[in-house]
């Protein structure tokens, strides 16, 4: 019981952080009507800047939110006017255009990545990188634990920032109902660049949380970018609360997996899962739970 305990505990604390990437993805989705393929690419972006804060201004790597954040809210606001806005003017045979761009900006961001850094892997290490609390014959990893509470406090924030803002409400107006949303006098075209920036910059807030505890490495993205479609879909397309749940529930399902069947699969299990919720469950648990 101990084992499973603690196993779930650890798949908690990654999920809080997955769900991060996860809202991020669900914001961009919600306004946009398209998958971001970009995602787990600027989250790899962002951990990048806190490898070379850390590294070369020896800054903690958490602080490094205050920089890494705002830098990558600014880049997806960029690609979104200069990138996708765009497309939208231009008339082509293949509907989701924004979509391959997304696509397009992955793979550049990617090369980007490796000819300034190289493939080769890097980390960050802290005074509390191996700090470990004890809680009833429960292990928790210090940096862990600390990811965690900064993943739910950016996501307070977020809800905040929907729910009592008036740029917030824009967002979900437009996500509802765009349409609806430009006869109530809501710029949509600003908004969906808005959005992006807010989505990388979730994207880059759960990069950061994550560099002390994974490898850094230009195509780390791609796996991300994998866990945010899952999330979304898990939690129902354009779900905040969703995304929530889905992260933790992704979180949970791959430590299991790497306790009781293979650390080598626990990437797997969540394909299951998400296999399963496409065969029998295909709008989510927002279907079950109606958030």
């Amino acid at each position: 019981m101990e084992v499973l305990i603690q196993t779930l505990v650890a798949g908690i604390l990654i999920g809080g952080i997955y769900a991060l990437v996860g809202l991020g993805m669900t914001l961009i989705m919600g306004v946009m009507r398209i998958i971001n393929l970009a995602h787990g690419q600027l989250m790899m972006i962002a951990m990048y800047i806190t490898f070379v804060l850390s590294h070369h201004l020896h800054l903690d790597p958490y602080f490094s939110l205050l920089v890494s954040m705002p830098m990558l809210f600014l880049l997806g606001g960029l690609i979104q006017k200069y990138l996708l806005t765009p497309l939208l003017k231009v008339e082509t045979i293949l509907p989701q255009n924004q979509l391959l761009m997304t696509v397009g900006v992955a793979m550049v961001l990617t090369e980007i990545m490796r000819f300034i850094f190289h493939s080769d892997y890097k980390s960050v290490k802290t005074s509390y990188s191996s700090a470990t609390l004890y809680v009833g014959g429960i292990s928790i990893n210090v940096p862990m634990f600390i990811a965690f509470g900064l993943a739910m406090l950016l996501t307070a924030g977020l809800f905040f920032f929907l729910l009592k803002t008036d740029t917030g409400r824009s967002v979900r107006a437009t996500a509802q109902n765009k349409e609806a949303a430009l006869l109530m006098g809501i710029n949509s075209e600003w908004i969906m660049m808005f959005t992006y920036g807010l989505g990388a910059a979730l994207a880059a807030g759960a990069g950061t949380l994550l560099l002390p505890i994974f490898y850094l490495f230009p195509d780390v993205g791609g796996p991300f970018t994998l866990k945010a479609f899952v999330i979304t879909v898990l939690g129902g397309m354009g779900s905040t609360v969703g995304a929530i749940v889905g992260g933790v529930v992704l979180g949970m399902a791959e430590s299991l997996g790497a306790t009781y069947i293979s650390m080598a699969l626990k990437d797997a299990v969540g394909m299951v899962i998400f296999l399963l919720v496409l065969i029998f469950l295909p709008g989510g648990l927002k279907a079950l739970t109606k958030v």
